[in-house]
């Protein structure tokens, strides 16, 4: 009974080292769909927009987006200090790390950095980002449908058409 258990078992790290393997080669973790969110981030970032994921921004954006919530793109998005420190120190814990972390993203949006530039805009047509359902690239909960959750898998990825 055992060497069936065995043997699913090592299948299933053959099956998921390819995904590290490559992650740990750029010096990269996902840590957005593998941490678990904070509460308070989820519910204070949501409330506007998809609660991005921690590592899909290094540390200092992370640091200047919590300074200036008084000017977050647009919108007075301040909180009451404690939320404010508690979500600070989430996000620094779990900001991006290996070469997404030297990356410094104009205007510190995630939409600008080099990974998202990568992995959508190679990818996706500009007429697929200018549909209606979509809008822009913020809008992350358009394609992946697990957005909500914090899961941005490419296997969850449904485009509108």
């Amino acid at each position: 009974m055992k060497t069936p258990i065995l043997s699913l078992m090592a299948a299933m790290t053959l099956l998921a080292s390819p995904l590290h393997a490559e992650e740990e080669e750029r010096g990269e973790r996902s840590r957005g769909a593998r941490v678990p969110t904070l509460p308070q981030y989820q519910a204070e970032c949501s409330a506007c927009h998809v609660a991005f994921p921690a590592g899909g921004l290094p540390a200092a954006s992370w640091a200047r987006l919590m300074q200036n919530l008084p000017q977050h793109f647009g919108t007075d998005a301040s909180l009451d200090p404690a939320t404010t420190r508690q979500i600070s120190q989430w996000l620094q814990a779990n900001a991006a790390s290996g070469r997404r972390a030297q990356d410094t993203p104009p205007e510190d949006r995630i939409t600008r950095t080099q990974w998202f530039v990568r992995e959508h805009h190679h990818e996706i047509s500009s007429t697929t980002w200018q549909r209606a359902a979509i809008g822009k690239p913020s809008n992350c909960a358009a394609c992946h449908t697990g957005a909500p959750q914090g899961r941005f898998s490419e296997h969850d990825v449904r485009i509108p058409r």
